[in-house]
């Protein structure tokens, strides 16, 4: 009788929806555990850089002194494809006398909490339950640990945030909130706004009946549609600016360049192993990434739980509101499949799947393990053998509880952060002192860190040979060439 009442207590605990409080507490507790395992290795070093900060942080010290990298062809591609909203984010702290280099260090830990705070915001709108919305949050915590993300402070670190966010005051049904997230994704992220709107169209129609009906809900229109128009204006700059390094390379032109075929930097194409193409490349849906830690596969089983609500009585509290996740999941698709038609216009395919997935997975992951642990507890009320009544949820908690909560143990790296460290220093100090307007000439990979760590100008650096854009890469390549030739000629 002892153990009964233990696991009734537990069942309530886990039901318990006034324990709100104490979950996303413990839900912030475990987001900055992780952000500070992360940024203690950022400190490690006077000279570490994270490894897509070399691309995308260097120029920003522009905002510190106009002067650097002066006619840098390097410099202006990547300022020139960066968003204004991110550029915004890291200008703002640079008029205030904070280094760009150092404030990317210090975003990921903000970024990760707002991450973690809207996802148990939108977990509790799908799925009033405190201990799910926990168990989701944990899970894409942990998933955003094992891939540098969010720790890298580029652009694609706030998709997470701004992407929640929208999901959280769509949910809400707040009409202004949701406008301003829409446009913040514009500046901040163009693709993922183009998922966004995808989701803000199909929320336009229900399908009942074998049939698809414009929705009644007049508060589902008006989000729909004035979301649809602003992400509209969004992106029309995008849309109708020309970039100075345009235009974008084309399949054909790809097709040509060993930089996008094995053992290139941007390899894309995988001519002989199709699997790789769709599943796990540049070009594939990553579902690997979004699968990791391995409890997300849990994610899959939700449509057949809910199906059997007597087995899992907890899935008679997930909301009408939870249709969002297989909008989401359609949209994903769509964009992925525009991508793949669009080839290069849109970006990479991959980037439509891998994070929209990573969340979706993690999210319905959370929930499963909840209504599981639940099951087990209430199922086993029904057994009339004492020692399997104890067993039952024993074993099911255990096995769902523990790899829940440490799973990042059970691996080497975690969490992943992707920082490099310079290793002449003594290098970097000499070339401070050069003029600004110097020029570095040189095919060794310790170039990559010189415009990051002595705010010099270089010719060529493989961390920077990235080839979407032909009016970019075209000259950057003829470079690399000319050196080569240069440094092998008699």
């Amino acid at each position: 009788m002892k153990f009964d009442y233990s696991w009734q207590k537990l069942a309530y605990f886990l039901r318990a929806r006034g324990s709100i409080r104490f979950w996303f507490a413990l839900s912030l507790t475990f987001t900055l555990t992780y952000s500070l395992l992360g940024l203690q290795e950022a400190f490690v070093s006077d000279y570490m850089v994270q490894d897509d900060a070399l691309q995308h942080i260097f120029w920003m010290r522009r905002f510190l002194n106009p002067t650097l990298f002066p006619e840098d062809l390097i410099a202006n591609y990547f300022q020139s494809v960066a968003p204004w909203g991110y550029q915004f984010v890291y200008w703002f702290p640079a008029q205030l006398g904070i280094d760009p280099l150092l404030w990317n260090k210090l975003l990921p830990v903000i970024l990760n909490l707002m991450t973690a705070t809207f996802c148990f915001g939108v977990c509790l709108s799908l799925f009033p339950i405190p201990a799910a919305a926990f168990s989701s949050t944990l899970l894409l915590m942990q998933s955003l640990g094992f891939t540098a993300a969010v720790v890298s402070g580029a652009q694609k670190a706030f998709i997470y945030p701004l992407f929640l966010a929208f999901l959280y005051f769509l949910l809400k049904q707040r009409l202004l909130a949701t406008l301003v997230v829409v446009t913040l994704q514009g500046l901040f992220y163009p693709q993922i706004l183009l998922i966004t709107s995808v989701i803000l169209f199909l929320r336009f129609f229900i399908f009942k009946d074998k049939k698809v009906f414009i929705t009644p809900s007049l508060t589902n229109r008006w989000l729909s549609g004035f979301g649809l128009i602003v992400a509209i204006i969004v992106m029309l700059p995008f849309a109708l600016n020309t970039n100075e390094f345009a235009p974008v390379i084309t399949p054909e032109q790809a097709q040509e360049l060993p930089e996008f075929l094995a053992g290139g930097r941007s390899r894309f194409f995988y001519p002989d192993e199709p699997s790789q193409f769709w599943l796990k490349g540049r070009s594939g849906l990553r579902l690997a990434s979004a699968l990791t830690p391995v409890t997300n596969s849990l994610g899959i089983l939700l449509p057949f739980l809910i199906l059997f609500p007597k087995t899992f009585p907890l899935t008679k509290t997930l909301s009408e509101k939870i249709i969002v996740l297989p909008q989401l999941f359609l949209a994903s698709g769509i964009m992925f499949t525009a991508a793949h038609l669009l080839l290069f216009r849109l970006h990479l395919p991959s980037r439509y799947t891998e994070h929209s997935l990573r969340i979706l997975f993690t999210i319905t992951a959370g929930f499963v393990i909840i209504i599981l642990i639940d099951a087990a507890i209430q199922n086993a009320q029904k057994i009339r053998t004492r020692f399997i009544k104890f067993l039952l949820p024993l074993i099911t908690t255990l096995v769902l509880g523990i790899p829940l909560l440490f799973y990042p143990l059970l691996l080497d790296g975690f969490p992943t952060t992707a920082y490099r460290e310079g290793n002449t220093p003594e290098l970097y100090q000499f070339l401070q002192d050069e003029p600004v307007d110097s020029l570095v000439a040189s095919l060794a990979a310790e170039a990559n860190f010189l415009p990051t760590f002595a705010q010099r100008s270089i010719l060529v650096g493989s961390e920077y040979a990235i080839p979407y854009h032909w009016g970019y890469y075209q000259q950057f390549r003829q470079r690399t060439l000319d050196l080569i030739s240069a440094q092998y000629t008699t």
